[in-house]
């Protein structure tokens, strides 16, 4: 089955939160497994024994070892005995935006989506701890865990798992439960889940669907007539991809020269800049396999203006300057003005830098940015003040609503969606793939006294943008 199938399935199935859509984590949500990241990183650290990693980590990838994989994950828990819970679950957040928010499925993030369109009750159901799955249901939207608990006493685990391990058939009677208390139809409700262990939990419902299914899975899907969907991984290294961003990074340097040498030899620096712009951008982008889609290019003003955009990538100042008319330049702090890698976009742009260690002077440096606006020069700037490990938007700064209020000048949202999967938070390699850029309505009148309001206003578009992209 594909994808748009399945998709056509859920947009077919009763709207409301009595559909349920229960989701499995680890191979299912995303590629590869939350256990061994977790016990990796404690291993390293020497907070787990090299015996139970092991035995963690083959149970965690191989669902047919039945009681041995029940045994290995009860010990890898019990490793955890004598940690605060805030110890655990900041590593949880702190693994979840290093490692683990790149490995969440785009496609699988599709599915979630559509049934949260349809008003379902979407669910992450594994036996995983609240740890591993919080930050990903956090990142999807997802309010509903039917997880391991573990034991606490005075904020410290014990060890001990609290009830039983939500693994096999478990996770199907955690399923029953959960539907029993949000009278929830298990009879047009959807599961989706990848191991051999997982049969029982997707008998439980009347739309199952064994999703990049383990063999033994494959096999009773075909005994039992259940749809079979094999969706990509996200996109990981490869020597291809890494040329590509070599030959990109290239074209952005050699067509921000361009420009520059232009400018001089014409005497027109703003010329210069403008090319300059263009052609860097213009050359990384299509050097490194990706193609934009654009939405709403008509609402780009003609004059200067405010741009705000979310911050996923270092792929976003790229994807936003590329479509931006006219001058602008960008607000950067000033410890980035003697950084090598930024040295021919410091040239051609001439950053306003900050030193937020001195607040007369990043208000002084403010007020000539706003002159500079006014004088006809754009700026473009990232309110989250920086990248997110994913899509979910982080809290929006008030700097760039004060610049344009000093200015007068109207707001322009541009939303991006996906450069976080083309250019990941910690990675060093673009992978080739479609850009979704979606320029909304510029935003006027802005107010000191009403600031906090419109700010929340406009976060609330952004994510909404976001939820429901809009069609061209």
């Amino acid at each position: 089955m594909r994808l748009a199938e399945q998709l056509e399935r859920i947009a077919a199935a009763p709207a409301g939160p009595r559909v349920g859509a229960f989701f499995d984590l680890d191979g299912t949500l995303v590629s590869g497994y939350t256990a061994s990241t977790f016990f990796t990183d404690r291993l390293r650290h020497r907070e787990v024994p090299l015996g139970t990693f092991v035995r963690t980590f083959v149970a965690a990838v191989d669902g047919t070892l039945g009681g041995e994989a029940t045994r290995a994950a009860i010990e890898g828990y019990a490793a955890m005995g004598g940690q605060t819970e805030d110890t655990i679950r900041d590593l949880g957040e702190r693994l979840f935006v290093q490692k683990i928010a790149r490995t969440v499925r785009p496609q699988a993030r599709e599915l979630v989506r559509a049934h949260q369109a349809r008003g379902h009750t979407v669910v992450v159901a594994s036996a995983a701890s609240v740890y591993q799955i919080a930050p990903v249901a956090r990142d999807l939207g997802i309010e509903h865990l039917v997880c391991t608990q573990l034991e606490v006493v005075d904020g410290v685990l014990t060890g001990e798992i609290r009830g039983k391990l939500l693994w096999g058939p478990e996770k199907a009677t955690g399923m029953r439960g959960f539907a029993r208390a949000h009278k929830v139809r298990l009879a047009d409700s959807f599961a989706y889940g990848n191991g051999d262990e997982d049969v029982a939990f997707l008998a439980g419902v009347g739309n199952p669907v064994a999703l990049n299914p383990y063999t033994g899975l494959r096999k009773a899907a075909a005994r039992f007539g259940w749809p079979v969907l094999d969706l990509r991984d996200p996109p990981g290294f490869s020597v291809t991809d890494l040329a590509r961003t070599v030959v990109a990074l290239g074209g952005l340097n050699a067509g921000a020269s361009a420009g520059l040498v232009y400018g001089l030899v014409r005497g027109d620096r703003r010329e210069g800049t403008r090319l300059g712009v263009s052609l860097a951008c213009e050359a990384a982008l299509r050097l490194g396999g990706i193609e934009r889609r654009i939405v709403g290019l008509e609402n780009l003003p003609t004059g200067p203006a405010v741009y705000v955009a979310n911050h996923q990538s270092a792929l976003d100042p790229i994807a936003v300057a590329s479509i931006l008319p006219g001058d602008f330049t960008v607000v950067a702090k000033k410890e980035a003005r003697f950084d090598p890698r930024a040295l021919l976009g410091s040239v051609l742009l001439d950053p306003a830098y900050i030193d937020r260690s001195d607040s007369a002077s990043a208000r002084a440096t403010l007020a000539e940015t706003a002159e500079r606006i006014r004088g006809g020069t754009s700026l473009l700037i990232f309110p989250e003040g920086t990248r997110s490990a994913s899509q979910v938007l982080g809290r929006f700064r008030k700097g760039a609503f004060h610049l344009a209020i000093q200015a007068g000048v109207p707001v322009v949202p541009v939303v991006l969606r996906n450069t976080g999967e083309l250019l990941p938070r910690h990675g060093r390699v673009m992978h080739p793939g479609v850009l979704d850029l979606a320029v909304l309505e510029p935003v006027t009148g802005w107010r000191v006294d009403r600031l906090d309001a419109q700010v929340n206003a406009l976060h609330d578009q952004f994510a909404a943008t976001l939820a429901d992209w809009p069609q061209q």
